[in-house]
């Protein structure tokens, strides 16, 4: 697949099989993603000189920043890399590590070093890297591993291990953070930033750009001016409601009910989960406040005693969880009959 090719829309389409909610954020994303392979494009034929548009995701843990740009490249058919910023920082060799960063994406690529070029690579926990933060012996500061990253998402060229030279300048480089405490920051500085409405306005584009996140809202959290010129494009995702986890346990294409009724499926045997059992799920993992990630461990606790006893009983057609706190139900026979589980 050409990634250039991709509209939006069908970004957006493909996205929807697979995370639920996050309407806005999915098309920023897509847009950015469109924009910023058609500018590749468009620099290959000597039409224009590129000026990259990197990407920045804001939204709370477990909200589905790493699942959308792993969907997103599997999309595109481009390869993709994720690394996590706070293990940047706690290495006295910053440049050895993005240069392994680069080193796992040609090997995404299968190799081809052109291929690797036009890939796509997630930085989590860009918040963690404040100004002045983490200055022990064994690490850099968060300013330090700011301006190293800095290089490489302008273009800075990186020399592999066998001897190549990997551009990135045509990599898009996709950064992420919960950033605890911008919307304070926010509040205090769109007070006197606000656009008012006046007759003939357009109310949706008022609030889109009185909401947006300002680049002196990034300054004043801790990132660099020169980091935060890096990102011009700003995504915010939403918090997981109660309702959002209950869809997302069933709805997408590689939902987690799907994944175990396919299992059992292989058995000879239909699983049957009652609606009440998800919605105790998602009060449970609401709870533990870290989004969608407790889900799949309850989950497969759930379905642990099923999973172990259903390949030793051939008798067994269907199993039924009505609650949580219940055991499951294990039924043989075309009528259903119910067997002590």
């Amino acid at each position: 697949m050409d990634p250039a090719r991709v509209k939006p829309s069908q970004i957006v389409q493909y996205l929807d099989q697979y995370v639920i909610g996050q309407e806005q954020a999915k098309r920023v994303l897509a847009v950015a993603v469109y924009t910023h392979y058609r500018k590749l494009e468009m620099a290959r034929s000597g039409q224009l000189a590129m000026d990259k548009s990197n990407v920045l995701i804001i939204g709370p843990s477990g909200c589905g920043k790493t699942l959308l740009c792993e969907t997103l490249a599997r999309q595109l058919e481009v390869p993709f890399v994720t690394a996590d910023a706070t293990s940047l920082a706690q290495t006295r060799y910053v440049g050895e590590e993005i240069e392994a960063i680069m080193e796992r994406l040609l090997e995404r690529a299968g190799g081809d070093l052109e291929r690797a070029a036009r890939g796509i690579v997630f930085i989590d926990e860009v918040d963690k890297l404040k100004a002045g933060h983490g200055e022990s012996g064994r690490q850099v500061s968060g300013e330090s591993v700011q301006h190293a990253l800095l290089k490489i998402m302008e273009g800075f060229p990186v020399r592999l291990r066998d001897g190549r030279v990997m551009d990135t300048g045509g990599i898009l480089f996709i950064c992420g953070g919960a950033f605890v405490g911008l919307e304070q920051i926010m509040a205090r500085s769109h007070s006197f930033g606000y656009i008012s409405t006046t007759a003939g306005d357009d109310e949706n584009i008022l609030e889109r750009l009185n909401s947006r996140v300002k680049p002196t809202d990034l300054f004043e959290f801790g990132l660099i001016p020169e980091f935060t010129g890096r990102l011009p494009v700003v995504a915010r995702l939403q918090e997981l409601s109660k309702e959002m986890l209950v869809r997302i346990m069933v709805e997408p294409k590689n939902a987690l009910y799907r994944q175990f009724r396919e299992i059992l499926a292989q058995e000879g045997v239909e699983l049957s989960v009652a609606p009440a059992v998800f919605q105790q799920i998602a009060d449970i993992a609401h709870e533990y406040k870290t989004g969608a990630r407790s889900l799949r461990g309850i989950f497969e606790e759930l379905l642990n005693p099923v999973l172990y006893a259903v390949p030793d009983r051939p008798g067994v057609n269907k199993v039924l969880i009505r609650s949580l706190f219940e055991g499951p139900q294990f039924l043989e026979g075309q009528g259903g009959e119910a067997v002590t589980s």
